[in-house]
């Protein structure tokens, strides 16, 4: 079957960690062309679970990011299957070896594709939901003069204490599968997939989601059915991958690098994009206090909550039209 995305090789890739990832590469797409002012550039990397097919979600004709007018380059992230990620790289590599990366090492990658192959040398915009927003404020205050504005929603500069705990209880369902086999399992760990699955769920929507049966409009009869559905959707992804991910988000944190030295503050206040940041008003990842503390900081932001029972996944295309005409809306404002 033929690739539906390119592949930009990195060659040997020197982390933040000091460990190196021999022959690297990242998977990406673009849509649209860049124009002959190279002004219309727009990043949109991934998140937990996505790749670029799922990002064609956020833009398209006559939407606010609109491949008519934009050069979109729509960047997977290490470790999601596409990119360098424990399931393709080679021993001694590969699996549970895979070495950590973070959301700076993807960027810094990000920069040499986009300098490298793509010949960018500005960024109009650069957003995402989850991860992916969270990769826009790395992008904000690891190159500040290349991004003119940035627009995260339900994501966060630095993961939060409590995210960080949610985050370990979905590792733990899937470590706790004999068949895991500390990460060298000959055939997925099914059992625990499955429960990551369903232990996921429970903290992708709001309480009000399930109170008032919203699964429901998403095609579900029961809760029940919800998380039996997430479980069963999770086979679909390695579970070293899926850890791999899991790592980088745990250790977000724009200041978490020799820049910053770890002074959140400092890192917030040195972004000079433009910035609306958008949470939701039920999210449990990303809650908009985190938002709100951040916005304080950062010189040109605006923080604009979505009021939604939806929690996390009013994000998730197609589950809130009202979400997304106010995104497009945001988006638009910026790309002015």
């Amino acid at each position: 079957m033929t690739a539906d995305h390119e592949t930009f090789r990195l060659g040997n890739v020197t982390l933040q960690s000091g460990e190196v990832l021999p022959d690297a590469w990242l998977a990406y797409k673009t849509y649209g062309a860049l124009d002959d002012s190279a002004s219309n550039v727009v990043v949109l990397p991934t998140f937990y679970t996505g790749t670029h097919r799922r990002n064609e979600g956020f833009f398209g004709a006559g939407r606010a990011i609109d491949p008519a007018r934009h050069f979109i380059v729509s960047v997977n992230m290490f470790g999601n299957g596409l990119s360098s990620s424990p399931s393709n790289t080679p021993p001694p590599h590969d699996g549970p070896r895979f070495p950590g990366t973070t959301l700076f090492d993807n960027v810094a990658c990000q920069h040499r594709l986009l300098t490298e192959r793509l010949g960018v040398e500005r960024i109009a915009l650069v957003a995402g939901w989850s991860m992916a927003g969270c990769q826009s404020y790395q992008w904000a205050v690891q190159y500040p003069d290349w991004v003119d504005a940035i627009l995260p929603f339900c994501a966060s500069a630095r993961t939060s204490i409590h995210n960080w705990v949610f985050l370990e209880g979905v590792k733990a369902a899937l470590l706790a599968d004999a068949d895991f086999a500390r990460g060298d399992y000959g055939s997925p760990p099914v059992t625990g997939l499955k429960a990551f699955g369903r232990v996921y769920a429970g903290w992708a929507f709001s309480q009000t989601f399930y109170r008032e049966k919203l699964f429901e409009r998403l095609g579900y009869d029961s809760a029940g059915a919800l998380l039996d559905a997430w479980g069963e959707d999770h086979l679909d992804w390695d579970a070293n991958d899926l850890l791999a991910k899991l790592w980088s988000w745990q250790q977000g944190d724009i200041s978490a690098n020799a820049i910053y030295g770890n002074d959140f503050e400092a890192a917030l206040k040195s972004i000079r994009a433009r910035a609306i940041l958008v949470p939701c008003s039920s999210d449990l990842y990303f809650p908009p206090e985190d938002n709100a503390i951040e916005a304080a900081f950062m010189p040109h932001a605006e923080l604009r909550i979505f009021d939604s029972p939806w929690g996390h996944c009013v994000a998730s295309p197609g589950n809130e039209p009202r979400f997304h005409a106010f995104l497009d809306a945001c988006i638009g404002e910026l790309l002015m």
